[in-house]
């Protein structure tokens, strides 16, 4: 299935039906009052969380949503019928914003939890309504009101537990399939992963956490360069960060402190996350035994290809992502 996350699309509501200009005209009552009724409300559009949801593919080619109108009122004050609500289903962890005005409309976390996104026209008042006693018969009725119209912004940001954070064929992939049973693309290049993966990792006591696999990032991600925007939304959501470095590579502690620095730059708050950090392919080494005392910033070191550490970085992670409320969702920014 193709990963989206954004889109952008243009919603509309359903005009307000109008009022009515009526009177009544019975046998033995040749001059009635005014009977005219109200018109309906035009429907809104209401962005709702489906569970079953993953991505926003959905949306992908849906360019324009309409609800629809309020009928017109009739006679006998009888009133129009309400427009039917459009209905934009979004996976959890959704926020939609007003482009035009950049302004966040809603967030959206919970299955079944609502916003709306435009308000539907409210509907005419009939000429019952202004009847007094100067007016015995006016012949006016209010038009409907229209609904309100705007292009929105949609961008789903994965809610998981741990966020995955590294340069491109750091092995983050191949740690998300040793711990769950995610099946990311793996290969010895860069930018493997270009959109994210999702792994369960289950521990005793049938207790399971998610682990999201990130698409790998790079120096000047805050400003959007690779897939910056992309990955840095994704891990604001996430309940702890484990960064996984390429202990083959020139300098781990270089590509430590550049991490840092990016995930600074983007939202200093991401840095106030509970964080480990693992040196990754020590299989690749000749005494791996010993590679910490060389990388003192490190918590692990591990080969996530052979799975030598792995679970001592699980039981790590069980301290911080299982200490939370069973069902409970992980913290967002």
């Amino acid at each position: 299935m193709q990963f989206v996350d954004e889109v952008v699309l243009r919603v509309t509501a359903g005009h307000g039906g109008a009022g009515c200009v009526s009177f009544r005209r019975e046998k033995f009552v040749p001059k009635g009052g005014p009977n005219g009724g109200d018109g309906g409300r035009g429907g809104s559009v209401i962005a709702e969380v489906d569970s079953n949801l993953a991505t926003l593919l959905d949306l992908r080619y849906k360019k324009h949503i309409k609800a629809t109108r309020g009928e017109h009122g009739s006679g006998s004050l009888r009133s129009g019928a309400e427009g039917k609500d459009a209905i934009v289903r979004v996976p959890p962890g959704t926020l939609i914003f007003d482009t035009e005005e950049n302004r966040l409309l809603g967030e959206l976390l919970t299955p079944g939890e609502q916003v709306v996104v435009a308000a539907g026209g409210v509907g005419g008042k009939g000429n019952a309504h202004f009847k007094s006693s100067t007016i015995q018969a006016p012949r006016h009725a209010q038009p409907g009101m229209p609904g309100e119209s705007r292009l929105i912004r949609v961008e789903l940001r994965l809610i998981a537990d741990v966020g995955l954070v590294g340069y491109p064929n750091a092995g983050k992939s191949t740690f998300l399939t040793s711990v769950s049973a995610a099946e990311p693309k793996i290969a010895a290049y860069a930018f493997t992963t270009l959109q994210p993966q999702l792994g369960v990792v289950e521990r005793s006591g049938f207790q399971t956490y998610t682990v999201a696999d990130l698409p790998g990032l790079i120096d000047g991600a805050h400003e959007g360069k690779g897939l910056g925007f992309r990955f840095l939304r994704h891990i604001q959501r996430t309940r702890m960060l484990l960064f996984i470095l390429d202990v083959t590579s020139e300098s781990p502690g270089d590509d430590f402190a550049h991490l840092l620095h990016e995930l600074q730059e983007y939202d200093p708050l991401l840095l106030e996350k509970p964080r480990r950090v693992v040196l990754n392919k020590v299989d690749l080494l000749d005494n791996p035994d010993v590679i910490l005392n060389e990388f003192p910033y490190a918590d692990f070191a591990i080969s996530a290809k052979t799975g030598k550490g792995i679970e001592a970085v699980l039981h790590s992670l069980d301290e911080v992502v299982l200490s939370r409320p069973v069902g409970s969702p992980a913290p967002h920014s």
